[in-house]
């Protein structure tokens, strides 16, 4: 600000200072819209939206600043049509380094606290296949609406590759399906479409691909109409069980996880899975 005369004629000098606003946060592998206080965040990172480190960083920031943004009441996570999520990006974890492998795990399962620990309404609208990793995306929601569709499925199948469940995923996953059914699923590969995932209660409907969203939006809007700290106290206190599951040192189960990145099983099996898609 300018300096100017006080009431004797004297010239004062304010020191000068810009207020400029904070950045708008940019995303590389989503895209996020606003209406009327409902935020949509879209997985949009490749043809399949495989997770990788990238994108696990992402979600992360996004989650963070959707809990502390007050012009937010609620979030529909969706993906593109007929596909919600691939899972774990395997060609870059079969392509990566130790230093990189540690990074992605790091990231991957610090996002997966951030929205276990988001504490307003969100709705998962899986509009395709999710399988893996995916399905532990969607398992963060409060609520879950998935597209119809042979190929459009759900569940564990990491064993058909010999790859390790971590144990964060795996305590989200039995959350829901009880360790006994998860530990079936899991040596099964076992996947599930829409119809059967609602009868085991992974998901809570089954809709056509282009009702999804339209029906994720409507029951975000319905949570959004509890008053929020109803809504917030209420939603820890009938998860407890799922805040326990990630509630855990992300690196000393990195460190559990890295066990496997020298193992020579685990090499070979990277290795034929690259040369599988030359």
């Amino acid at each position: 600000m300018p300096g100017h005369a006080d009431s004797a004629g004297l010239a004062l000098n304010y020191p000068t200072f810009t207020i400029t606003a904070p950045p708008v946060p940019e995303y590389t592998t989503l895209t996020v819209s606003l209406d009327n206080r409902l935020a949509t965040v879209t997985l949009d990172h490749g043809k399949v939206n495989a997770i990788d480190t990238s994108m696990s960083r992402d979600l992360h920031r996004v989650f963070q600043e959707l809990a502390k943004d007050d012009a937010v009441g609620g979030v529909i996570l969706a993906g593109k049509p007929h596909c919600f999520c691939a899972g774990l990006n395997v060609m870059a974890l079969a392509t990566s380094d130790r230093a990189g492998l540690r990074e992605f795990f790091q990231t991957y399962l610090t996002a997966l606290q951030t929205m276990v620990r988001f504490e307003k309404p969100l709705v998962a609208a899986l509009t395709g296949f999710a399988p893996a990793g995916g399905t532990i995306l969607a398992l963060t929601a409060d609520h879950r609406i998935m597209a119809q569709g042979e190929k459009h499925t759900v569940g564990m199948n990491e064993f058909n590759m010999s790859l390790q469940i971590p144990r964060m995923m795996a305590d989200i996953y039995a959350y829901y399906r009880g360790e006994a059914a998860a530990w079936s699923d899991v040596q099964s590969a076992r996947m599930y479409n829409s119809e059967a995932a609602v009868k085991v209660g992974l998901v809570h409907a089954s809709e056509p691909v282009d009702q999804v969203i339209p029906r994720a939006v409507e029951h975000c809007r319905t949570l959004m109409r509890v008053h929020p700290p109803v809504f917030r106290r209420t939603k820890r206190y009938l998860r407890r069980g799922l805040l326990a599951a990630v509630d855990q040192e992300v690196e000393a189960m990195v460190d559990v996880i890295a066990e496997d990145f020298d193992d020579p099983r685990f090499k070979q099996m990277m290795e034929l899975f690259v040369q599988s898609l030359r």
